[in-house]
C-alpha cells in the first residue's frame, strides 16, 4: 500500500564540487560539494513547498550514492523509489565558479552510471498511480534507451490513469546520438504530456518554429494542454489548449550567480502552484519567482525556497 503523494519524478542525480575560484576548472584546487540533477531540482523544491514527492532512480553502492540517500531524507523525499545497484557507480561532476552571470562550466562523469541502467524494472505502478502528477524530463529521457523505456511507459500509464503530466524537454544534445533522434524521442514524450516547458531556443530545436506561438501551436495541435515557453530575461509566454494566450514578465534580478537550475526552478514554481489549483497567470508568476531565487545562489537547488521563504518574499 503507498501513501498518496502529490508529485512523482525520475532522474539521475550526481555528487557535484563545485569550485570555489573563478576561472579555468583545471586550475581550481577547492571544491565544495553539493548535489545536482534536473529532476531531483524539482523534487526537492516542491517538498520545501510542503508537497508529497517521490523520486525514482538509482544510485551506486558508494559514498556518492550514499550521499544522495543522505539527502533525499534531508528534504522529506520518497526514497521506496531508488533502487541501489552495487554494479554501478553514482555519476559526479564538476562545476566552474562564474560572478558575471554567464553560464558555468559543467564537466560529467556520468557514463555507465547506476541511474543511465533504469528501466521497466525500475516501474512500480502501485507507487506511480498514488501521485496526482508525473513530472518529467529530457535529461533522463537521455541517459540510455532503457531510461526511455521507463519514462515512456510511467507517462502511458499515468495518461490512462487521468494523472497530470508535465515535460520539461532539458536538452543535452552530447547525450543523444543525432540531433533528430533528441527531436524525435522528446517530442514523443512531450506529446503525452498536459503541460509543456521549454526554452525558447529548445522550442526553436524541436518544433522547427522561431516564435513563441508557432511553438505553443506545435505541442497543442498534437494534444497538449498548455505550453509555456521559457522566455529568459523576458520572463514566459504561453498559450492553452482553450486559445488564452500572453507574456509574463520576468522578475528582474540585480545580481545573478548560477544560471543553472533555473529551469528547474520555474517547474516548481509552475507545477506547484497548478497542484494547488492556482490559476495559469499567478502559476507562471511563482515559477518567475522560484527561478529568480534560484540564480541568486550557488548550487542547483540552494536557493529553492522553502513555503515560509515563499511566502515572505
Amino acid at each position: 500500500m503507498h501513501h498518496p503523494l502529490d508529485a512523482i519524478t525520475i532522474g539521475e542525480a550526481m555528487a557535484m564540487f563545485v569550485a570555489t575560484e573563478t576561472g579555468d576548472l583545471a586550475r581550481a584546487e577547492h571544491f565544495f560539494k553539493r548535489i545536482a540533477g534536473a529532476e531531483l531540482n524539482v523534487a526537492t523544491g516542491l517538498a520545501r513547498l510542503g508537497m508529497k514527492v517521490a523520486w525514482v532512480s538509482r544510485v551506486g553502492d558508494d559514498s556518492f550514492g550514499q550521499f544522495v540517500l543522505n539527502s533525499l531524507e534531508k528534504e522529506g523525499i520518497g526514497t521506496g523509489g531508488v533502487t541501489i545497484d552495487g554494479r554501478y557507480a553514482t555519476g559526479f561532476q564538476l562545476k566552474s565558479k562564474v560572478e558575471n552571470g554567464t553560464d558555468p562550466i559543467v564537466e560529467y562523469f556520468r557514463k555507465n552510471s547506476a541511474a543511465s541502467h533504469l528501466s521497466l524494472a525500475d516501474f512500480d505502478e502501485g507507487m506511480f498511480t498514488s501521485a496526482r502528477h508525473l513530472h518529467l524530463s529530457g535529461v533522463a529521457a537521455a541517459l540510455s534507451s532503457d531510461a526511455y523505456a521507463l519514462l515512456d511507459h510511467a507517462a502511458g500509464v499515468m495518461k490512462a490513469r487521468g494523472k497530470t503530466i508535465s515535460f520539461d524537454p532539458n536538452l543535452r544534445p552530447v547525450l543523444w546520438k543525432s540531433e533528430a533522434e533528441m527531436v524525435e524521442k522528446l517530442n514523443h514524450l512531450a506529446f503525452q504530456a498536459d503541460w509543456v516547458l521549454p526554452g525558447l531556443k529548445e522550442g526553436v530545436i524541436l518544433t522547427g518554429q522561431q516564435h513563441p506561438e508557432g511553438i505553443a501551436d506545435f505541442y497543442l495541435s498534437r494534444g497538449v494542454k498548455m505550453v509555456v515557453i521559457k522566455t529568459g530575461s523576458d520572463g514566459a509566454w504561453f498559450k492553452t489548449a482553450d486559445g488564452e494566450q500572453g507574456a509574463v514578465a520576468a522578475i528582474k534580478v540585480d545580481n545573478v550567480v548560477d544560471t543553472v537550475g533555473a529551469g528547474d526552478g520555474f517547474a516548481v514554481g509552475l507545477v506547484s502552484a497548478l497542484l494547488e489549483g492556482r490559476s495559469l497567470k499567478q502559476a507562471i508568476d511563482r515559477g518567475n519567482k522560484i527561478g529568480s531565487l534560484a540564480i541568486q545562489v550557488q548550487g542547483d537547488s540552494e536557493g529553492l525556497p522553502t513555503r515560509a521563504q515563499l511566502n515572505e518574499g
